[in-house]
C-alpha cells in the first residue's frame, strides 16, 4: 500500500468538494496514509467568454490534468464523469465510479417554481445544448442564453437578474449545499440527463495497479453499470459537448433500463427510444440502443448538427 496519495483537482468549489470527499474516504480506509491535493487549472477554466460548444468537447476540463496523471506527479484524478470523454488518452483508466447522487437537472429561480410556471419571453440560463434542445422541444417561447462559469457564479448571475431562471446539474448543487435552491427536479420526459450525470469518476495511470487496488473499494456496481451502457451510447454516436444527446440508465436487481434522446440543436426534432436488459450486458444493450437510434433517424439529426 501506498503511503501518500496526490489527487489532481480543478479549482472550483465543486471540483475540490469531489476531491476532498475521495480523500475523506481514502483516510478513512487508510489511516496511515497522507492524502493531499493539488490544485490544476484546465483550459475549460481558462476561457469563460465562449460557449463550451464553440471551444471544444469535454477534455476542455481533464486534459492538463490528465497530462500530469501520465507524467507521474499525481496518482489519481477526480471527475464528474459526465465530464470525461469516451475514449481517454493511451495509457489512463477510469478505475472507479462512485454511488450515483441524483442525475436530475434542476430548475433554480427566484420568481417561479417550475418551467412550467415561466411566461412566454422569459429568459432561461444553461451552458448545455442537451438541455437547450430539449427545452426548446417543450417550451420554444422561453428565450434561452449562454450561462457559463462555476456553480457559485451562475447563481449569482440568477440573483443579479441577469436571467429569470437557470439550470444546473442537482447533484452539484446539493454537494455545494445549495439544495434549498432546487425548486423542481425536472421530469425525465421533459429532460433526460447528461451521460454519467451525478456520479464521481477516478482516473489514475493504467499500469498503477497499487493505487487501482486502494481505491477500489469506492466502486458501486449498479452505478458502474448504469453508466458504462450510457457511455458506450455516447460513443457510438461519438457525441460530446456539441450535440444534444441526453441518456439516462438505472440497473435494479440485475435489470438495466435505459432512455435516450438525439435532438436538433433547436430541439424542433427530438428522437426518443428506450432499452432493457441484463445488467451484466450493459455496455451491448448501450450500443445496441444507440445503433437502433441512428438508424431510426439519428444519422440525419447528427448529420445536420456536425
Amino acid at each position: 500500500m501506498k503511503t501518500n496519495l496526490i489527487i489532481g483537482t480543478r479549482q472550483s468549489l465543486l471540483a475540490m468538494w469531489q476531491s476532498n470527499y475521495i480523500a475523506g474516504r481514502l483516510r478513512e480506509e487508510y489511516p496511515g496514509c497522507e492524502v493531499t491535493l493539488k490544485k490544476i487549472v484546465t483550459k475549460g477554466d481558462r476561457i469563460l467568454d465562449v460557449p463550451l460548444a464553440k471551444i471544444g468537447g469535454k477534455g476542455l476540463f481533464t486534459k492538463e490534468i490528465e497530462q500530469e496523471l501520465l507524467d507521474g506527479t499525481i496518482d489519481l484524478a477526480v471527475h464528474s464523469l459526465k465530464d470525461m470523454p469516451t475514449v481517454l488518452p493511451e495509457g489512463l483508466c477510469l478505475t472507479v465510479i462512485t454511488e450515483r447522487a441524483n442525475a436530475g437537472d434542476a430548475f433554480v429561480s427566484n420568481k417561479y417554481n417550475s418551467i412550467e410556471e415561466m411566461p412566454e419571453g422569459a429568459v432561461l440560463g444553461t451552458s448545455s445544448l442537451r438541455r437547450r434542445a430539449q427545452l426548446l422541444a417543450k417550451r420554444p417561447d422561453l428565450q434561452i442564453v449562454d450561462l457559463r462559469g462555476n456553480v457559485d457564479t451562475r447563481l449569482k448571475k440568477l440573483d443579479e437578474g441577469q436571467m429569470d431562471a437557470i439550470i444546473l446539474a442537482a447533484a452539484g448543487l446539493t454537494r455545494l449545499g445549495h439544495e434549498a435552491r432546487i425548486k423542481e427536479i425536472i421530469p425525465q420526459d421533459y429532460c433526460l440527463p447528461a451521460v454519467g450525470q451525478g456520479a464521481l469518476a477516478i482516473e489514475c495511470r493504467a499500469d498503477n495497479f497499487k493505487v487501482r487496488q486502494m481505491l477500489d473499494f469506492l466502486n458501486d456496481t449498479p452505478t458502474k453499470q448504469a453508466t458504462d451502457a450510457e457511455r458506450a451510447f455516447l460513443g457510438l454516436l461519438e457525441g460530446g459537448c456539441q450535440v444534444p444527446i441526453g441518456v439516462h440508465a438505472e440497473v435494479k436487481e440485475g435489470r438495466i433500463t435505459m432512455e435516450a434522446i438525439i435532438a436538433s440543436l433547436d430541439g424542433s426534432t427530438v428522437l426518443r427510444d428506450h432499452a432493457e436488459g441484463d445488467a451484466a450486458d450493459a455496455v451491448a444493450i448501450g450500443r445496441a440502443l444507440g445503433q437502433k437510434m441512428l438508424e431510426n433517424g439519428g444519422k440525419e439529426i447528427l448529420a445536420a448538427i456536425l
